[in-house]
């Protein structure tokens, strides 16, 4: 799935609430499109499958789209594990300098 540069902007400042760091940053959105003018795709992942906050992050995505794309009526947010996240391969430099990864 394509990342649209615009969609993504609009989800930079959501945060992991345990890292404090943006889910972008992290790589955690693994696209996110219009399918169509009413419909936004979002492929995103967790850090960790056991992760509890997952539930939360998802409705954020949602949320922020919704608020951000008026005319969006349908944000699917899809939950991937597949590639699993790495934080040395997904993660921005600027994050792995957060996280202490070199």
């Amino acid at each position: 799935m394509e990342k649209d540069p615009q969609l993504l902007e609009f989800l930079r400042p959501i945060q992991d609430p345990e890292l404090f760091i943006s889910i972008v940053e992290l790589g955690l959105i693994y696209g996110v499109q219009k399918i169509n003018p009413e419909t936004i795709q979002v492929d995103l992942t967790l850090t960790s499958p056991g992760c509890p906050i997952g539930p939360q992050i998802m409705a954020q995505v949602e949320q922020v789209l919704k608020s951000e794309v008026p005319e969006a009526k349908t944000v699917e947010v899809r939950l991937v594990w597949d590639p699993p996240w790495d934080p040395k391969v997904n993660c921005s430099e600027d994050a792995k300098m957060q996280l202490g990864i070199f």
